[in-house]
């Protein structure tokens, strides 16, 4: 009677031992998920400040004149291809009158201030590439921004 009951305890001590490593290896699954998204969002918001960027200079580096008309998208593509950036330029905040105002037709939004000749009004839409096997889970991040380039 006495080796049965000894059985008996070092199973239920086993029994024990395998639900605590149980709850132990769940909370440290969730724990590494939740560091792995925290990492990938922090990828995308330091994209979308890149792509921020990225259009101010592709807006300062346009020619309005020769092409009659100013610049309203920016398609970018992070270097490992993990993330798209689509910028869509709504306003462009020039002085009244003055020959970039006309060549940007509906985006113009004629000001009086010289001080804010030149800004403009981003929307900034970051998503992750469908397509790259490193994305387990989608990221969307929308930014309305006022710049001057």
């Amino acid at each position: 009677m006495r080796k049965a009951f000894g059985l008996i305890q070092a199973l239920i001590v086993i029994v024990m031992i395998s639900g605590i490593m149980t709850i132990a290896m769940k909370y440290a699954t969730i724990s590494v998920k939740q560091t792995s998204d925290a990492y990938a969002k922090e990828s995308a918001e330091l994209f979308m400040d890149s792509a921020v960027e990225l259009t101010l200079l592709a807006i300062s580096g346009y020619d309005r004149n020769t092409s009659n008309h100013c610049l309203k998208d920016v398609n970018i593509t992070s270097a490992d291809g993990r993330y798209l950036a689509d910028v869509n330029i709504t306003t462009y905040y020039l002085l009244g009158g003055s020959a970039d105002c006309t060549n940007c037709g509906a985006l113009c939004t004629p000001i009086q201030t010289e001080e804010s000749h030149g800004m403009v009004m981003l929307e900034v839409v970051v998503e992750t590439n469908n397509t790259n096997p490193r994305n387990d889970q989608p990221i969307r991040l929308i930014r309305r921004t006022l710049q001057r380039p």
